[in-house]
């Protein structure tokens, strides 16, 4: 499988499974049916993909002016810290519309998400790669 092939198969599957995982988790933990579950989750999804898009834009944008170039782990972690917690400041407000729940509880179930995805993200990256094999950068 072509590097570029391969990405986008890991991509898409992973947002699709992660879609589902998301879904079961928050019918498991809220009072929501499953298809409401679903469909926030696919909200949630979909404001992700475009926070991605609008906060790397602008972080790319700040670091172009910076004079340190590179990306250091101070800036790597700067970065991360923002966009997850940019992420979570838009997501609480949609989540806790959508199931009629307070913040506190939009954001309890948000830190469940974040640790149900850290752990899906790494099992799904190890299945990922014995399905498909390492990429090429790993071998």
């Amino acid at each position: 499988m072509t590097p570029a092939r391969r990405k986008i198969v890991y991509a898409v599957t992973f947002e699709a499974l992660g879609t589902l995982v998301a879904s079961a988790y928050l019918w498991i933990v809220s009072d929501a049916s499953a298809g409401s579950s679903l469909a926030l989750s696919v909200m949630t999804a979909t404001i992700a993909l475009c926070w991605s898009y609008a906060f790397n834009t602008l972080f790319e944008a700040w670091e172009t002016r910076q004079s340190v170039k590179g990306r250091s782990l101070k800036r790597r972690t700067a970065h991360a810290l923002l966009f997850e917690g940019g992420l979570v400041l838009i997501c609480i407000p949609v989540m806790a519309w959508w199931l009629q729940v307070g913040y506190i509880e939009a954001l309890v179930y948000e830190a469940g998400l974040i640790a149900v995805f850290i752990a899906y993200t790494y099992l799904f990256t190890w299945g990922f790669d014995r399905v498909f094999g390492l990429p090429a950068s790993a071998r």
